[in-house]
């Protein structure tokens, strides 16, 4: 089932481009109706048809919006992702902030998907991160998701995760998870940087370890001298090229800041049509 975006949200991004109205869209009669294609210039993963539909829904509902293909689909570069119908105004002060949430989010999943495909056939399951942009936390995690990876926590609310500073700032690693467990019963994990670290986190019993910037040997490591007491993380440095070897180390997860924020929109491009006027 396709999420559905808050109202709230669609309205502020609306908001940012359309302000006191859209003056270049007056220049169009009020009664033009018109069509419109959206073609996708590469190769990529479909995500984002409700934040797209709700853009529109929101400017007029009498826009029609006829989808090719269904949310996940993989497609070829020139295809045609959907048909659009209704007032031309319409159509044009919605095209920029509907293509900026669908490029944006199928891009997200493109990545995902190509980092899950990376890991398969190992047990090791890959992460996002709170490396998201500023106001599309949970759409850009649903595109996550959408792409076959895994959400991490989705904010500070929702997980304990101990890094460096809460460490320094608490006075040890088996002090931080001590007060943690007092604090809440969320997930606690707690970041590592070398195997002594991960020794104290280990006698400390944190529910998950994040094993920092660690060599994919020490990775190896790590996990014999786990003995599959705790969930392990790696991260840093993770790339497509490295995230195999780092899977076949036996970590249970992968975190990957890339999924979320190293993103090249996909390049979409939407093409409106005249309609003829009624007599």
């Amino acid at each position: 089932m396709k999420p559905q975006p808050a109202l709230e949200d669609i309205t502020a991004y609306l908001a940012e481009d359309v302000g006191d109205g859209d003056l270049t869209a007056n220049i169009i009669p009020e009664t033009v109706q018109a069509s419109a294609r959206v073609v996708t210039r590469e190769n990529m993963l479909l995500c984002g048809q409700a934040w797209f539909d709700a853009v529109f829904r929101h400017l007029n509902q009498h826009v029609v919006i006829e989808w090719a293909y269904q949310e996940g689909d993989e497609i070829a570069a020139g295809s045609v992702l959907c048909q659009l119908h209704g007032p031309a105004r319409t159509l044009l002060t919605g095209e920029r902030t509907a293509l900026n949430l669908l490029q944006t989010l199928s891009a997200t999943a493109t990545v995902a998907r190509r980092y899950a495909q990376a890991v398969a056939g190992t047990h090791c399951k890959v992460l996002d991160t709170r490396k998201t942009i500023p106001g599309l936390r949970l759409a850009q995690k649903y595109a996550v998701r959408c792409g076959g990876c895994v959400n991490h926590r989705i904010g500070l609310f929702d997980a304990i995760l101990i890094k460096e500073n809460h460490i320094i700032a608490a006075g040890s690693i088996s002090a931080a998870i001590a007060k943690a467990r007092e604090l809440s019963d969320v997930l606690v994990e707690i970041e590592v940087e070398s195997l002594a670290e991960l020794q104290e986190a280990l006698a400390a019993q944190p529910d998950r370890i994040m094993l920092d910037n660690f060599t994919t040997d020490d990775l190896r490591r790590a996990v014999a001298l786990n003995h599959g007491k705790v969930e392990l993380e790696a991260s840093g440095n993770v790339s497509l090229d490295t995230i195999r070897g780092i899977a076949e180390t036996g970590v249970d997860y992968i975190s990957i800041g890339a999924l979320t924020k190293n993103l090249n929109a996909i390049d979409l491009s939407m093409r409106i049509e005249l309609l003829p006027i009624r007599q």
